[in-house]
C-alpha cells in the first residue's frame, strides 16, 4: 500500500449493522462484543431521554438554549466508550449527552446551556474540556492536550468532536496541521449532520468527502456510518488504538443527520422540507440497534427495564434541578477574573456592594 492509498477514507462509510438491524461482515472492521452492544443501547436510551427532557425544559423556559443530538447519539456515545478514564473529550455546544457519558453531573453538563456559567464541571475531574460554542475553537486545543501528553510521555489520547460546519474554520485547518506534524494522538471526529445551521454541506466542501480532507495534511482519513454505533465503535476503537501507539492523528467523518432544529431558536422549515427529513427517522440508531440486539435474543425484559430506569433517573435529575430558579450571588462577577483581584475590580466590586446595601435600606 502506498502512502496515498493509506490516507484515503474507504469509498463507503463503514456499516457493521444496517438500518434494518441487519448485521454486514467487513474486511477491516468486526462486530463489538455482545457487552459493548448492551451497554451501548442502555446509553442510547438514556441520551435520547436526556435529549429529550433537555428540549421540554427549554420550552418552559429553564434553559437558554438547547442544540440537540436527537438521531446523532451514536455517535455521541460512540465517542466516549472507545476511551480510557485517562483520555480527553473537547466537545462542540452539541455534544451534552457526549459530555454526560464521561461521568458528567447532567445537571452541571447543562449549566452552561441555562446561561448561569461558562462551565458548570471541573475540566480536570472528567478529563472533558468546556463545551466550545465558537466553531472549532476547542480543536487547537485538543491538539495542544494531546502534545503536550505525548511529550510527557503519557499514553493519553484525545477526542475531539467538530461538526461539518467546523471544517470550514480556520482553526480546524491549524488544528490538523499542527497535529500531523507533531504526530500528536489525537482523534478529529467530524459529526457531518449534513447542515451548519442552514446551509447545506454542499455549499461548505466540494471535497468526496470531509474524511478526504486529512489527505492534505498527511492524516488518514475514514468514513462511518453515524446511526450505526456498532460500526462506529469499531472504526473508533481503531482510530483511538493507533493514535495511542504512536501513529499520530487520525480522522474519522460519520454521516448522519440532523433531525431537528440547529436550536430552539431555529427554524428549519425555512430551508429544508419535510420528506428530507422523513428517510433518516428510518436509519434511526437506536431503531436499528434494537432489531439487532431482538434478533440475537439479548434484548431480554431485564435489559430493557435497566435502559429505562436509566432513561427515567436522568430524566428526573434534570426536572428536579433545573426546575428551581438558581441563587444568583452578585459578588460573583468579580469572581474567577484573576488569580489576584485588582484595583479596578475592588472598586467595583466596592460600589457594587454600596448600591445594593442602599438598595435593601
Amino acid at each position: 500500500m502506498t502512502v496515498e492509498e493509506h490516507l484515503l477514507p474507504s469509498a463507503e462509510p463503514v456499516c457493521l449493522i444496517d438500518q434494518n438491524g441487519v448485521p454486514h461482515d467487513h474486511p477491516s472492521y468486526r462486530l463489538p462484543t455482545k457487552e459493548a452492544l448492551l451497554d451501548g443501547y442502555t446509553q442510547l436510551i438514556r441520551g435520547r431521554r436526556f435529549n429529550d427532557q433537555a428540549s421540554a425544559l427549554v420550552r418552559q423556559g429553564r434553559l437558554a438554549v438547547y442544540p440537540s443530538s436527537f438521531g446523532q447519539e451514536a455517535c455521541q456515545l460512540a465517542a466516549t466508550m472507545v476511551l480510557r478514564d485517562g483520555d480527553w473529550l473537547f466537545p462542540t455546544y452539541r455534544d451534552s449527552v457526549s459530555i454526560m457519558s464521561r461521568g458528567v453531573d447532567p445537571i452541571e453538563t447543562l449549566t452552561l446551556l441555562r446561561g448561569d456559567w461558562h462551565s458548570g464541571y471541573d475540566p480536570y475531574e472528567h478529563k472533558v474540556a468546556p463545551q466550545a460554542t465558537p466553531l472549532a475553537t476547542q480543536l487547537p486545543h485538543a491538539v495542544g492536550v494531546a502534545h503536550a501528553a505525548r511529550l510527557k510521555g503519557e499514553d493519553t489520547v484525545v477526542m475531539a468532536l467538530v461538526g461539518d460546519g467546523g471544517t470550514s474554520e480556520g482553526d480546524f485547518h491549524e488544528a490538523l496541521n499542527f497535529a500531523a506534524v507533531f504526530q500528536a494522538p489525537v482523534v478529529f471526529f467530524i459529526q457531518n449532520n449534513e447542515y451548519a445551521i442552514s446551509v447545506p454541506l454542499a455549499r461548505q466542501s466540494a471535497a468526496p468527502s470531509l474524511a478526504h480532507k486529512g489527505i492534505g495534511y498527511g492524516i488518514p482519513g475514514e468514513r462511518a456510518d453515524g446511526n450505526d454505533l456498532a460500526g462506529l465503535l469499531a472504526v473508533l476503537g481503531q482510530a483511538v488504538k493507533k493514535a495511542r501507539a504512536g501513529e499520530g492523528p487520525q480522522l474519522i467523518e460519520a454521516h448522519t443527520y440532523r433531525v431537528q432544529a440547529h436550536t430552539n431558536a431555529d427554524d428549519a422549515s425555512r430551508y429544508r422540507q419535510d420528506d428530507e427529513v422523513t428517510p433518516w427517522l428510518d436509519r434511526d440508531p437506536i431503531e436499528r440497534l434494537t432489531t439487532y440486539l431482538e434478533q440475537q435474543g439479548w434484548l431480554d425484559d431485564d435489559v430493557r427495564a435497566t435502559a429505562e430506569a436509566g432513561a427515567v433517573e436522568v430524566a428526573a435529575q434534570l426536572r428536579d434541578g433545573l426546575m428551581p430558579e438558581p441563587e444568583v450571588d452578585p459578588a460573583d462577577l468579580f469572581a474567577h477574573l484573576y488569580a489576584a483581584e485588582t484595583q479596578q475590580l475592588q472598586q467595583q466590586a466596592a460600589f457594587l456592594r454600596d448600591e445594593l446595601a442602599r438598595e435593601e435600606a
